[in-house]
């Protein structure tokens, strides 16, 4: 006779919750297995004198969950193929099919060692959670593992019912996740062998208290009722695509419905660069602040265009993922790199191998690409960039610096005797020499100026400081004093 193993659910309670078929599939078995004996079926079942042969020895001798399983579905697989036909059942808590991972890794690997597969239902724990917890799953309801919880997971405004609660340090990983939705005080519910007569506890606690409680095991779970409070999604993308959608509807904000990209597209200029300035203060409250700005510019666009029915917010998002995997086959491809220049060598063939891939023609210049708005200090770098890739660039330092005293002698020159035209000329000829300076030194010159901007700005404060000191104004003291305040700002403090 072909090996086979029939699969069968204990149900979450004691053997009332068994259907006849089950019973009787038991009774007429020759080798039975069940994943725990933890359970108060089998307690139940002994006394009929149907006994099972339990894996809680794996649980003590292996260190991970996943180990176990795949632990117990090897030792039933070879069970099989050398039963000689003899039939096999193998229970397990609850319903075969409801997060039963053991179940899951027979189903894939039975089939390639010929051995079949009868799975027989039971009643999940999930039938006595819907029934002692009192709610419709209907209205919108949600399963999660407890050892794969993530904030990404979890949804407010569904039922959620959390499985595999067995300990406290579990217990403490659910609360964590928990907290970054919910608050430290929000009740969550927490129940244990629902259903089972003399051992059910259901108890409600603020979340903080999740993991204090006296007792844990196989049969704990936590539920978190649906909620409409739209406190608890301020947190999500979704949330904040809904409220741009709001500003922008009839019965939204007068003043975001009238704009349009052209309106706001110096917003999202001066948004960026009030960002840049929080990072460049290391001040991490404005970043989160002006980061949110930043995102509310791309947000305002996007929901534009998803009016036109041409792309919405998502569709954005998705980009960006396809586009960071592709772009990084060192990383999600199975290829190296190295170092960080070999990573950005990545980067640089799959942009253009993923443009060729989209139709995207060709550059006719290498020097295409760089944005024409980009300020002139950074495009100076990105040009100067492009171009050296290529070979096009001085040899060494010594050939910058002498081009930089050519652009200065030049700018003498025109100042001494050519035109206001002539002269903003050679200024910038020799701003341009200047960046290929700081090519040189791998300094970037917008970071480089930005830090004489700043350092300027705190030594000059440090002089109205002095003239507020001593109640004087800018017109009561001269160049000298105001050089030797300037000197003392610049000393080492």
């Amino acid at each position: 006779m072909p090996s086979s193993i029939t699969i069968v659910g204990l149900g979450s309670g004691g053997e009332d919750q068994l259907t006849l078929g089950i019973l009787k599939k038991l009774e007429a078995a020759e080798l039975r297995f069940v994943r725990t004996a933890d359970h108060p079926a089998v307690a139940d079942l002994a006394r009929r004198g149907i006994v099972f042969e339990s894996f809680d020895s794996l649980y003590e001798s292996l260190d991970g969950f996943e180990e176990v399983y795949e632990a117990i579905a090897a030792k039933l697989l070879d069970a099989a193929s050398g039963s000689g036909g003899q039939a096999i059942v193998y229970a397990v808590p609850g319903h075969p099919m409801v997060a039963e991972r053991t179940v899951q890794l027979l189903r894939k690997q039975a089939p390639g060692r010929g051995i079949a597969l009868d799975v027989l239902g039971g009643e999940s724990f999930l039938d006595q959670a819907f029934l002692r917890l009192g709610f419709d799953p209907i209205e919108g309801f949600q399963l999660l593992d407890a050892s794969e919880l993530t904030r990404e997971t979890l949804r407010p405004r569904l039922h959620t019912v959390i499985g595999q609660v067995y300990d406290a340090f579990t217990a403490s990983d659910v609360k964590l996740a928990l907290m970054n939705v919910y608050p430290d005080d929000h009740p969550v519910v927490v129940g244990q062998a629902l259903g089972v007569p003399g051992e059910e506890r259901i108890e409600t606690v603020p979340l903080h208290e999740l993991d204090r409680l006296g007792s844990y095991g196989n049969l704990t779970l936590v539920y978190v009722p649906a909620s409409d409070d739209d406190r608890l999604r301020r947190r999500s993308f979704e949330r904040l695509h809904e409220i741009v959608g709001i500003l922008r509807s009839p019965e939204g904000c007068p003043w975001d419905r009238a704009q349009t990209h052209a309106s706001i597209r110096k917003n999202f200029i001066e948004e960026t660069y009030e960002a840049i300035e929080a990072l460049d203060n290391d001040d991490p409250d404005g970043m989160k602040e002006e980061f949110g700005d930043v995102l509310l510019q791309v947000l305002l666009h996007s929901q534009m265009e998803e009016e036109e029915g041409t792309f919405d917010v998502f569709d954005v998002l998705a980009e960006l993922n396809d586009k960071l995997i592709f772009r990084h086959p060192h990383v999600f491809g199975g290829e190296n790199a190295q170092d960080a220049e070999e990573a950005l060598r990545n980067w640089e063939a799959m942009k253009a191998e993923e443009k060729r891939r989209k139709g995207v023609a060709e550059r006719k210049s290498l020097l295409d690409g760089i944005p024409k708005d980009l300020p002139a200090l950074p495009r100076a770098y990105k040009v100067q960039k492009k171009a050296s890739s290529v070979g096009f660039d001085w040899p060494d330092l010594n050939g910058v610096f002498d081009k930089i005293e050519e652009e200065l002698a030049e700018l003498k020159e025109a100042v001494r005797s050519e035109s206001l035209e002539r002269q903003k000329e050679e200024l910038g000829d020799l701003l341009f020499a200047v960046v290929n300076a700081a090519r040189f030194v791998k300094a970037d010159p917008e970071e480089a100026l930005a830090g004489t901007n700043r350092k300027f700005v705190s030594r000059f404060q440090y002089i109205e400081e002095q003239l507020r000191i001593n109640g004087r104004t800018f017109d009561e003291t001269d160049l000298t004093e105001m050089e030797d305040w300037w000197k003392e700002a610049k000393a080492p403090k």
